[in-house]
């Protein structure tokens, strides 16, 4: 038998270049680091905006009519320095989590009744079918005359902006928790409120997240507009009357600068207090990218 002579092929070793940087070596210039950062990036979209509002107020040459952006900043600035907006900030806010705390309480009683039983899911679909759709400031009247000129009357319609919101997105949440889900928890002893508690609020975090995102816009915008209209709220106004005053005594800057406050505050609450709120539980545990 012939024995064949198998020829060994040659080791070829090739030495890594130094001389050449890989993409994914290579550093990010100033320019990408800005883009991947999401603040940068809204911060650019921000400043642009000023801009635009900058130049048509000059061009528009009618600060009654529409002040130009430094206009309204030095009415910012100068009602910041006084104390003025502070105060009718804190005001308003004040009100505001009252309303917006009763509103998730009422909410989370709502949602636990309709997630026990078909007479409680009944109960919720019909009370949202009548009231979701209601405006809450259709509610300003019976609100005068029920509970008076002062803070009640706020807090009654920040309660029927902010319930029906976040009632329809946390049963939504809750009805789409898997049954593999609810079985594991009932195979550990977990029954009523421990089964919310452990259970479904946690699987069910991204939309309970949206109804309470959902429900502070509705609260903050109702919140606003009833304070134009109730005007001063035990004793003291808040941003919405002091937007109303100012533009009472033509004030145009100054009515801007109230909006902008609205703006800053609105911003704050979404891109801090939401975004930390976000990025610790949903996106840590890996619901949402």
């Amino acid at each position: 038998m012939a024995h064949t002579q198998l020829s060994l092929r040659p080791e070829i070793i090739r030495e890594p270049s130094q001389s050449h940087v890989t993409d994914v070596e290579r550093p990010l210039s100033l320019w990408e680091k800005l883009y991947r950062n999401g603040f940068a990036r809204k911060a650019v979209i921000l400043v642009a905006l000023a801009l635009i509002w900058e130049l048509y107020g000059r061009w528009l040459d009618n600060p009654l009519l529409f002040p130009p952006f430094s206009a309204t900043l030095d009415a910012f600035v100068t009602d910041i320095a006084n104390g003025v907006i502070p105060a009718r900030a804190f005001v308003s806010l004040q009100t505001l989590l009252i309303g917006y705390a009763i509103g998730i309480a009422l909410a989370a009683v709502l949602t636990t009744i309709a997630i026990g039983s078909k007479v409680g899911t009944d109960l919720l679909e019909t009370l949202t079918s009548m009231f979701n759709p209601l405006p809450a400031i259709a509610l300003l009247p019976l609100a005068l005359i029920w509970f008076g000129l002062g803070r009640g009357s706020i807090v009654f319609v920040l309660v029927h902006s902010v319930l029906w919101a976040i009632a329809l997105n946390t049963h939504a949440g809750f009805r789409s928790v898997s049954n593999t889900l609810r079985m594991v928890g009932m195979n550990y002893g977990l029954r009523n409120l421990r089964l919310v508690r452990l259970i479904l609020i946690p699987a069910a975090f991204p939309a309970i997240l949206t109804g309470l995102k959902i429900g502070w816009a509705f609260a903050w915008r109702t919140l606003i507009a009833a304070e134009l209209v109730f005007g001063v709220s035990s004793g003291s106004g808040g941003l919405g009357w002091y937007i109303f005053e100012n533009r009472n005594a033509l004030e145009t800057p100054s009515v801007f600068a109230g909006l902008f406050t609205v703006i800053i505050i609105g911003l704050f609450v979404e891109n801090v207090i939401f975004a930390n709120i976000e990025k610790r539980t949903i996106r840590r545990w890996g619901m949402q990218h």
